[in-house]
This record gives structure tokens, sequence and C-alpha cells, in this order.
């Protein structure tokens, strides 16, 4: 066989789901494995939800779409970000994805040329610089101070003759922290002083506590030069649907859209009919599930500052972002095959010395959680 594709052969496998596979193979074993490893709410997906996408599959939505999407999701997400994020756009300017991660990839590769750079601050979620690798561009990393993880002045380091955008995820995915208003702006002033795009993540926005969710897209003249990624996976608990979005300048959709065109083609006809659905219906369920968050998420506080822990605050998403004594990937794998709990290394989002819990899991399956990684701490 010849040599196959050299660009992603350098790409790494998923952390995340390498620590979820290993758990699932224990538990295979007949082992009682706790996973708090993967980023998926609990939830089941809102009744609504799925009676929509039901009703849509009846009425025969099982053709062809346009490939950004059906007119009624996108006129649906551009109300929604002009009045919820204060974003500024149109029906055009929107892209209906399968799910966020594509919407990233599609941005990546509609953006990017061999050789540019891209600017990640970390600790950072493991496929944004897959999908840069695989754009053909290089990721420089650029590591946020211990433990709040904001932005200051030595962002500018970074920034290069070949610098073309910088990428933002707030709330955070592992740390769970929320960008304050003056990281954005810095963000912002690097964008506008050297001609810069930005990748704005906020698939985690609806889940925040105590703290204010502000667009990227929303500051000044931002939006002229912003891809706002979000989606349905974490909010309405939907991660099996596949279903996201992006909002970006018209020059950079045309060329999403391109990528979209000539991989798949679309999203899912009637998947597409639930997203309407979640935007334009009750919103009572995501605050619901914010809301049982938010009790876990005092919880692990609690649990992990008693056994002497510190976490990165915690005010969006639904992380544990912990610092451990030692090599992170060797105390997670301790915790697996010693306390019997999943948690992934932050060696894997770029951040040795960390681990990331998730407490996207029942009360009562935290509790015991904590109670076998309390048991593994008075014994090491």
């Amino acid at each position: 066989m010849r040599a196959l594709s050299e660009k992603v052969g350098a790409v790494a496998p998923s952390a995340t789901i390498e620590i979820s596979d290993a758990a699932k193979r224990m538990k295979r074993e007949g082992i009682d494995v706790i996973s708090l490893s993967i980023g998926e709410p609990d939830f089941d997906t809102p009744d609504h939800i799925v009676q929509a996408c039901a009703d849509a599959l009846k009425r025969g939505e099982t053709h062809y779409a346009p490939s950004n999407g059906i007119p009624e999701l996108l006129h649906a997400v551009t109300e929604k970000c002009r009045t919820e994020n204060q974003i500024p756009c149109t029906p055009d300017q929107v892209i209906a994805t399968c799910g966020a991660k594509s919407a990233i990839y599609e941005a990546m590769q509609a953006c990017l040329n061999p050789g540019d750079e891209v600017i990640l601050p970390d600790p950072a979620w493991v496929s944004y610089e897959p999908c840069v690798q695989m754009a053909g561009g290089r990721v420089v990393h650029h590591m946020m101070d211990e433990p709040d993880f904001q932005l200051d002045d030595s962002l500018l380091e970074r920034v290069g003759q070949k610098t073309r955008m910088i990428v933002i995820n707030s709330p955070s995915n592992p740390a769970g922290t929320v960008l304050s208003k003056e990281s954005l702006n810095l963000v912002a002033d690097l964008c506008e002083d050297y001609d810069l795009l930005a990748l704005s993540d906020e698939i985690y926005e609806k889940l925040i506590y105590g703290r204010e969710h502000v667009s990227l897209a929303s500051i000044g003249d931002m939006a002229e030069r912003t891809i706002t990624i979000n989606g349905f996976s974490k909010a309405y608990a939907m991660t099996g649907w596949r279903l996201g979005y992006a909002v970006a300048p018209l020059p950079v959709l045309r060329q999403m859209v391109k990528v979209q065109q000539h991989s798949v083609s679309h999203p899912t006809t009637f998947v597409m009919w639930g997203g309407v659905a979640a935007l334009t219906g009750d919103q009572s369920c995501v605050e619901a599930m914010r809301q049982e968050f938010e009790r876990r998420r005092m919880y692990m506080l609690d649990e992990f500052g008693s056994m002497g822990y510190t976490v990165a605050p915690p005010d969006g998403a639904f992380y544990a972002f912990v610092k451990v004594e030692g090599d992170d990937m060797a105390i997670a794998h301790e915790w697996l095959n010693e306390a019997h709990v999943a948690a992934t290394p932050g060696s894997a989002f770029n951040a040795p010395g960390w681990i990331r819990v998730s407490y996207a899991a029942s009360l009562e399956t935290l509790k015991e959680a904590m109670h076998r990684i309390r048991l593994w701490k008075n014994t090491n």
C-alpha cells in the first residue's frame, strides 16, 4: 500500500475518547467504573424537540435541504443571535452544520492557507488543533495564567507575520471558566490591530453560573471578523442529533457553505426541525437543566475543596478542572485503575497538572465517585 496522508497521520487521536473507551472496556470486563470523562449531558432531549422531529418525519421532511440549512432554522438562529447575543446578522450569514465540531472544521478549511498560524489559548478543547492541522495551518499555543485562566497582554507576544486567527472558548471546555470582558476586549483589540479573524466557540453559553455571557461578535466591529460557533448538544441535551451552527461574515460563510456542499451536503433534514423547536419553544427545560448542573457544581466544589484540591473557577459548562500534584496522566490512570473513576488528564488539553472531571452525571453517581477519589487520596 502506498503511503497514506501525512497531514492526517500527524493528528493525534482524541484523548477524551481514549479514556472513555478504556472505561467502557473495563465495564465490559465487569468492573464497576464511574465515567466522568465525556462532556455529555445526562438528560434526555426535551419532549417538544423530539416531537417536532417526529412530526417532520411524518410529513415527509426526509429529502435534501439547502446546503446551509432550512430557512426556518436560519431565521430562528438569526433572531436568537440578534436578541440574546447582540450579534448583528442576517440569515445569509448563518450555516447549520452537523454539530458544532463540523462548524469549526469548516471554518478552518474556509479561512486558512498552508502555513497560516492560529493562536490557541490553553487549556483548550482537544479538537481545535487537529482542525487547524487538517486545514494546513499551525497552532501557536498560549498558556493562560492559572487558576483563573484569563487573558492578559502577554497574548500579544504570540502574534507573528503568519498569524491569521485566534480561537476562544467561553465558557471553557475543559476549565469551565468564563472569559471576562477585559479578556474579550483584549481579543477584539488584537484582531482589529493586526487584521485577524476570531473563532468564538460559545457552545456552553446557556450553562453559566453567576456570570454574564458576552459574545465576542457583539463587541465593537467584531461581527465583521468573528466566526461564532454554537449548537444544540449541551444546552438542549441533543448530543446525538449532531446539529450545530455558525454565524460568520459573508465572505467566510460562503466559503464554509462550499466545504459543506462537497462533504456532508447539509445536516439531516428532519433533525433541523428539532433545532427550530429548540430555539423557538419553551426555554424552561434549559433553565431546569442549568439549575441541576449548578447544584452538582456546588457539591463538587465542596468535595474537592475539602480534599485540599484547587479547582479552576467553574463559572460555566459542567466541568471541575482540578489541580493535582504530579503527573496528571499517571494520576488519571490511577483514578481509573484503582478508584474506578474515569476522568480526563489535563495534558489532553495542553494543561499538564490538571484533571477534568465532568459533573454531567446524577448527584448519587457523583457522590460515589467523590467517595472513591477520597479513599484513593487517603491511601496515596
